[in-house]
């Protein structure tokens, strides 16, 4: 990731706001942010609540809608230091009774002898994270920042084009509307339209692998315990949710994801059974699937001139270590730190230098790390399935080896 120059853009043009060849007036606002998801509505409420007298506004492609939490809900893993960022912006504790807290990980690997386990009670925490739906957060969202005053939604709308000045960015949106800007927060997730349009440069590298999700029902109680099993194809996690299921993420090759899809539900359990065995109980049903393709893309910039990225925007993971949502989060939070200590240099150079390089070194240990784990669990080499199997062993044998694992699945490590 390149640094800022000293002085950004400062070869442009600026020119006056222009409309059919007329000058006009647009709406300006400290803060907009593109993309109304789980990062863009996290990060709207997490700046009100520590400036609210912010003047915000959120542009969303899909027009607002909430969906009640069903069986089908999708699901993220909240690591604990993520959970500590929620009670500071006043979420947690409406989201708490909905959450699934992760109380044991255990991690193997299909067909060798490798195998580790991780407990909240070694290292004397509650849980090493929660699994929640987000549909709940995404409820709790809404109805939060529907109550804000200084926060005005665009939606559904998209950005057409970015017009840069020295002191603002200006927006032009598909519906005609133009507003003027401080800074430019984009969190669209990982095929983001306006990085490109703000001149970020994406390096994407694909990892021939899809996942399958679903939620999983069970003959029996969990235990609060998480899965990881490493198989020829790719990883195979379960994440505790709650009335007995599991959250699945069945990473396989394009193919098997293939068929894997055109299964009915007796043959797709029987199917998930087989590859992932018992440990983790007799699985009974299961809900809507969905399938994509999997790939790490990361930004080659994290701010340009008024304009910074976060989230899947920024760094868009594979899923095999959950840490994609924990990441945006920590980048959430450190933008919200800027902005409060610089309310005066909104979108300022120093401002958004100061984000780039306290977010740079975590952003760039976790794609590597996630990286290579995908690299070194998805390889049939059987010398590295030896050396893998083998630190699974060690860290089973040493908790010092084992300490880094669980200070990473419980955020705790910067």
């Amino acid at each position: 990731m390149s640094k800022p120059s000293p002085e950004p853009f400062a070869h442009e043009q600026f020119e006056p706001s222009e409309w059919g060849g007329k000058q006009f007036e647009s709406e300006h606002f400290d803060i907009v942010i593109s993309g109304g998801g789980m990062a863009g509505s996290t990060l709207a409420w997490a700046l009100l609540h520590a400036q609210p007298r912010l003047k915000l506004a959120i542009i969303e492609q899909q027009a607002e809608h909430i969906s009640p939490a069903s069986f089908d809900s999708r699901s993220i893993a909240l690591a604990a230091g993520s959970v500590n960022m929620l009670q500071q912006w006043g979420l947690w504790p409406e989201l708490t009774t909905n959450a699934c807290a992760i109380k044991q990980i255990y991690v193997s690997d299909r067909g060798h002898f490798g195998k580790t386990q991780l407990t909240a009670a070694e290292y004397q925490q509650h849980a090493l994270g929660y699994v929640l739906e987000v549909d709940y957060l995404g409820a709790l969202l809404s109805q939060k920042l529907a109550n804000c005053k200084q926060l005005k939604r665009f939606a559904p709308n998209t950005i057409s084009q970015i017009t840069p000045t020295e002191q603002h960015q200006q927006l032009t949106l598909n519906s005609g509307v133009i507003l003027q800007t401080s800074l430019l927060l984009i969190a669209e997730g990982g095929a983001s339209p306006s990085r490109t349009l703000a001149g970020f440069s994406v390096t994407e590298r694909h990892y021939q692998q899809h996942a399958v999700i679903t939620n999983l029902a069970l003959n029996q109680s969990h235990q609060h315990s998480a899965f990881e099993r490493f198989t020829e194809h790719g990883p195979i996690a379960l994440l505790p949710l709650s009335k007995q299921r599991f959250s699945l993420v069945f990473t396989t090759t394009a193919e098997m994801a293939s068929s894997l899809m055109q299964l009915d539900d007796d043959a797709f359990l029987h199917s998930v059974q087989q590859a992932f065995g018992y440990r983790a109980g007799i699985f009974k049903a299961s809900g809507a699937r969905a399938s994509y393709p999997l790939s790490l893309r990361v930004s080659g910039d994290i701010v340009r001139h008024r304009v910074a990225l976060l989230g899947n925007s920024l760094h868009n993971l594979h899923p095999i270590a959950g840490q994609g949502f924990n990441l945006a989060l920590r980048d959430i939070a450190e933008l919200v730190q800027q902005v409060t200590a610089k309310p005066d240099d909104i979108g300022g150079y120093t401002m958004l230098r100061a984000y780039q390089q306290a977010r740079q070194h975590d952003i760039e240990r976790v794609t590597t790390a996630t990286d290579a784990l995908v690299r070194l669990f998805s390889n049939r080499s059987r010398t590295v399935a030896l050396a893998r199997n083998a630190g699974l062993l060690a860290m089973t044998l040493c908790d010092e080896l084992k300490r880094p694992l669980a200070e990473q699945a419980m955020g705790l490590r910067s």
